[in-house]
């Protein structure tokens, strides 16, 4: 039994089931309607914190709006008895509880906590008394529009234009909401009504892509400082596309100048789902994830997929989805802020990877594709929303996410408050979500400087939305090592990358040590206290201290939870069809690390014998400091993990880069848990701790 077990029983048996609360983005807890019969106080008039934003200040303000300007806002709506779901959510995921695991139907969920009909009619009466049109109507929302004089009504506020420090205008509500007694307990969040647009990015990106931002970042470097690169090929280096084919380092870069250590390797050849499975235990346990479910949730959809997953599995030895194994829920006649949102193309890379490593780590599991109608939060969150109200999955890989705090503002109070009531109505049914933990490091603007996933936004090093969320599996990234003869698990350092150019004589890197480059996400977010599961495995010395350097007198939410292969120069092969072409090629990102967990899980779930895991993350801290997870430690490993990737002749110039791993912007993985790699990667005792006890 893992010594954090027993950490785990005292914790669970001391401390109350409370809610999850925000810190700095505080959100008020929606009261519960209460009656005369309940013997409860009658229900009062509540003020929703955070929906006035700190950027629309006094000194900004730009005048109000017309009334008769046209306004819109989406009515999160809270169901019943909302601190009773975040606490049986917590009861039936904790293995420390007597009921762990019990999970409800999707029908009981809904009976025990959706909305009442008589809530929307409550909600619904007061929007169109203030002179609002309800459009959509969901289980979780209603979709509102009208004349911005009607939506001051509604939520007693007025609204005005201010200036923000991004110099744009933007429109905000010039106090927080209040919500009057008659609807106080039944609406969640109010969403949409500042013009500041949040939009999540994809966790993935190809070698070739990366290469193209970061080239264009060092041409602007180079000619400030008169330096010029790949002028001509260099004839003692491959003018071809080289890599190492027997695993990691098998090939020495001859040639090529001193890095930072002689005879520096090619970079290991794009890795294949066969040799990650060998890697991480699958094809030793003998699974397959048969019987589990697992659902992909990505932006748009490539309609290709399907075939181009069977296409891919068939020429890499695997074998393709049954009938029937594969299913999409698409709606391609409502997608919406495609240009801003880069459309199905700008997704297609992330969807096929997320399919193909979903499929290629748990090949029996049955897999569903469902796409958002764009980026942007209020989609994404009805994607997910889908996936729980239909039960469609046991477990959900989402490899996107965003910054929290950023220079034009915070994230709305209302995403972070839909999208965990989601997560926690899956938790109570058995169903768990996977986040990919991000590619840039700690999203500082230092990392984002020269970090070619990164967003320029971040104003502040910080953990990235959803992946900081106390009820969702973070997943970071490692540099997988695989051993030269055997193919099998050789080393893991942390996923973070520096980058040098060959010079324009082939003789020297620039510049050297080279500047970041691609990392794995992480860090102690601000924004949540720490969660009961972390007690006794995350150290105060870590989650005292948010991302940024706030002190806090109690611990905070620390991510990654886990991690696993995801690194840009050890790549993972992804196909997929672009512009009526199918292609091959090397892709990372913790967008790789997250469906490779999320099918770790489906199969652990056939260890199980078809028993539902749920929200794992007590499970995972659960078995820290055991053999189920190895500790992914840096400073153990006694290589410098020089690399150099050569990309051949491109455009007349060969393109030959020098990369140093383990070098992760603001992140370093260390003995123990860390802010780089959780508690580690599944080790060999994975699929062993989730068999279940013999009666």
């Amino acid at each position: 039994m893992p010594a954090a077990r027993n950490r785990l029983s005292r914790a669970y048996a001391a401390a109350p089931a409370a809610a999850l609360i925000l810190g700095t983005l505080a959100v008020a807890a929606p009261a519960t309607a209460a009656t005369p019969a309940d013997g409860g106080a009658a229900p009062a008039a509540r003020q929703l914190a955070g929906t006035h934003p700190a950027w629309a200040t006094a000194q900004a303000d730009q005048g109000a709006v017309a009334d008769s300007a046209p306004a819109t806002a989406r009515i999160y709506l809270a169901g019943r008895d909302a601190k009773g779901l975040a606490d049986l959510a917590r009861q039936l995921s904790d293995p420390s509880s007597p009921a762990y695991g019990q999970y409800l139907t999707t029908e009981q969920t809904k009976a025990r906590f959706g909305a009442t009909p008589e809530q929307v009619a409550a909600v619904t009466s007061w929007l169109t008394s203030a002179g609002l049109t309800v459009g959509e109507s969901t289980p979780h929302y209603l979709q509102v529009s009208g004349s911005t004089g009607a939506l001051a009504k509604a939520l007693g506020t007025a609204f005005h234009t201010y200036r923000t420090p991004d110099g744009s205008s933007r429109r905000a509500p010039a106090a927080d909401v209040t919500l009057p007694a008659q609807v106080s307990g039944s609406v969640l969040a109010v969403g949409g009504i500042s013009t500041s647009t949040q939009t999540n990015v994809s966790h993935a990106i190809s070698v070739r892509d990366a290469e193209a931002k970061a080239d264009a970042q060092a041409a602007t470097a180079f000619a400030a400082r008169g330096v010029t690169a790949d002028k001509k090929p260099a004839a003692t280096l491959p003018t071809e596309p080289t890599c190492s084919e027997d695993g990691y380092g098998s090939k020495t870069a001859k040639g090529a100048p001193d890095g930072y250590e002689k005879n520096e390797p090619f970079a290991p050849c794009s890795y294949t789902p066969s040799q990650l499975r060998k890697a991480y235990g699958v094809t030793d346990a003998k699974v397959t994830g048969k019987g589990a479910r697992i659902a992909i949730i990505d932006a748009y959809g490539l309609p290709t997929m399907e075939q181009d997953a069977n296409h891919f599995s068939t020429v890499h030895g695997d074998q393709p989805f049954a009938a029937g194994q594969y299913r999409e829920v698409v709606t391609p006649d409502k997608w919406v802020h495609q240009d801003d949102c880069g459309g199905p193309d700008g997704w297609a890379g992330e969807e096929a990877l997320d399919v193909e490593m979903a499929h290629g780590l748990a090949p029996g599991a049955q897999v569903t594709y469902v796409g958002a109608n764009s980026c942007y939060d209020d989609d994404l969150n009805a994607a997910m929303a889908k996936v729980v109200d239909e039960h469609l999955a046991d477990v959900v890989s989402n490899s996107w996410g965003e910054i929290m705090h950023g220079k034009s503002g915070d994230i709305d109070p209302a995403v972070v408050a839909a999208d965990n009531q989601v997560f926690q109505l899956g938790a109570v049914q058995g169903i768990g979500f996977t986040f990919s933990s991000g590619d840039c490091g700690d999203s500082s603007p230092g990392a984002a400087a020269t970090g070619v996933n990164c967003q320029a936004d971040s104003n502040q090093a910080q953990a990235d939305w959803p992946s900081a969320s106390p009820w969702v599996t973070s997943v970071g990234g490692t540099a997988l090592e695989l051993d030269n003869k055997a193919g099998r698990y050789g080393h893991e350092v942390s996923m973070g990358d520096q980058r040098s150019v060959l010079s324009a004589d082939q003789k020297s890197w620039d510049p050297y040590p080279g500047f970041f480059y691609f990392g794995g996400g992480g860090g102690v977010s601000k924004d949540f206290p720490q969660p009961w599961y972390q007690h006794g495995v995350v150290p105060d010395s870590i989650a005292k201290t948010a991302a940024d350097g706030t002190k806090s007198a109690t611990p905070l939410r620390a991510t990654p939870d886990v991690a696993m292969s995801g690194d840009l120069v050890a790549a993972t092969l992804v196909g997929f069809t672009a512009g009526g072409t199918y292609s091959e090629g090397g892709y990372g990102g913790t967008s790789v690390s997250s469906p490779e967990y999320a099918a770790m899980i489906a199969d652990a779930i056939e260890v199980r014998g078809g028993r539902a895991i749920g929200f794992a993350n007590p499970a995972i801290y659960d078995r820290a400091h055991s053999d189920a997870f190895r500790d992914v430690n840096d400073s153990a490993v006694h290589t410098k993990f020089g690399n150099v990737v050569d990309l051949g002749v491109v455009s007349g110039s060969l393109r030959v880069r020098l990369y140093k791993l383990a070098s992760d912007y603001g992140l370093k993985a260390t003995c123990g848990y860390d802010t780089a790699t959780g508690v580690g990667t599944p080790g060999k005792d994975f699929f062993k701790s989730f068999k279940l006890p013999r009666h």
